[in-house]
């Protein structure tokens, strides 16, 4: 077999295994470009700044202050479209044509804007007239009445069985350095139940290796939390840690728990195109990568006797009802109730 030469540890390895591992090896990125916001001639674009800027002072995380962001600009930008300048020509029934014209929106495969997806949008607009008008900017709140889009309820989509989750944990190819790293990573991933966001972040520090646990720092809505890690996962990272990462790591070194093969810090979106990519050579066909892994391991651990309250802890959900859509996701018990009770599911 040929071989070839490993750019993160400088060891001979198979090309055929590179080659696959390739796909997901990233390349120095060029300096980003900022580009200029093109609504940033509307007087209404000052207004947001200092919006988003007290967001800020207010303790909140950059990544929601950028969520709003993303919301309002696009709301400027069609403010401005239609001629409005100053936030004091915003009236409901305006709002409300904006409201329409998102349901209306058509993206580029024809497909309209998600109930969930026109609610992300509305509700940073509906915060900034709270505030402008809190602040006197402008003498009431036109947006007060306008009311957003029924949220649908919706249940997962299909969860891995315990057989396919091992069978894509398994695919990881533990004879190469990052296979070890894979194998850690999905191992993490599904025994905590954390969000891949909260495993970008996670730092070396963040591993209590003598109590089991890993703290999960700013979490979703800034919350910390701490969570057990289970003895097959603390043994895959404790082998990627001691014997891969000190060949991934650059200098300085600032403590980022998983690296690229580049020693970078996994992007949020790398990581979901890894554990992608893992699905897809396990032969997994169903939407969905590290969260796929969430969801699993929620519905897991209930169907063998876990506490709702324990889940809830486990996946850093502020409210119960978050995590109450696993009891109707796991269908083990309901069958075996239903095989126990109905007349037709006893022999």
């Amino acid at each position: 077999m040929d071989a070839i030469l490993s750019p993160a540890f400088g060891t001979v390895a198979p090309a055929r295994r590179l080659r696959k591992h390739a796909l997901y090896r990233k390349r120095r990125q060029a300096p980003r470009i900022e580009r200029k916001d093109p609504t940033a001639g509307n007087p209404i674009h000052a207004d947001v700044c200092a919006y988003l800027e007290y967001w800020r002072t207010m303790g909140y995380r950059e990544a929601g202050v950028l969520l709003r962001q993303k919301a309002l600009r696009r709301f400027v930008a069609w403010a401005d479209g239609q001629g409005f300048r100053s936030v004091l020509q915003l009236t409901l029934p305006l709002l409300e044509r904006y409201q329409r014209d998102l349901f209306l929106y058509r993206k580029a495969d024809g497909g309209s804007l998600a109930m969930n997806s026109q609610q992300l949008l509305l509700v940073p607009v509906k915060g900034f007239f709270k505030w402008l008008a809190r602040c006197g900017r402008i003498p009431a709140n036109p947006a007060a009445e306008l009311a957003l889009p029924r949220k649908p309820f919706r249940l997962p989509g299909r969860v891995l069985s315990l057989s396919e989750v091992e069978l894509m944990i398994r695919e990881a190819d533990t004879s190469t350095p990052w296979g070890i790293r894979d194998r850690a990573l999905l191992e993490t991933l599904y025994s905590t139940g954390m969000r891949r966001a909260e495993l970008a972040a996670l730092t070396v520090s963040d591993w209590n290796r003598g109590r089991g646990s890993v703290s999960i720092r700013q979490g979703k809505g800034g919350r910390d939390r701490v969570v057990p890690i289970g003895a097959r996962a603390a043994l895959w990272l404790a082998k990627y840690v001691e014997a891969v990462r000190p060949g991934l790591v650059r200098i300085p070194d600032d403590g980022t728990l998983f690296l690229t093969d580049y020693g970078e810090p996994f992007l949020k979106n790398r990581m979901g195109d890894l554990v992608r990519r893992y699905l897809d050579w396990s032969g997994i066909r169903t939407p969905g990568a590290c969260h796929l892994l969430r969801h699993a391991c929620a519905t897991h651990m209930l169907e063998n006797g876990a506490d709702i309250r324990f889940i809830q802890a486990l996946l850093g959900h502020a409210d119960l009802r978050s995590t109450q859509i696993y009891t109707q996701v796991s269908i083990v018990k309901l069958r075996e109730v239903h095989a126990a009770t109905h007349p037709t599911g006893r022999n």
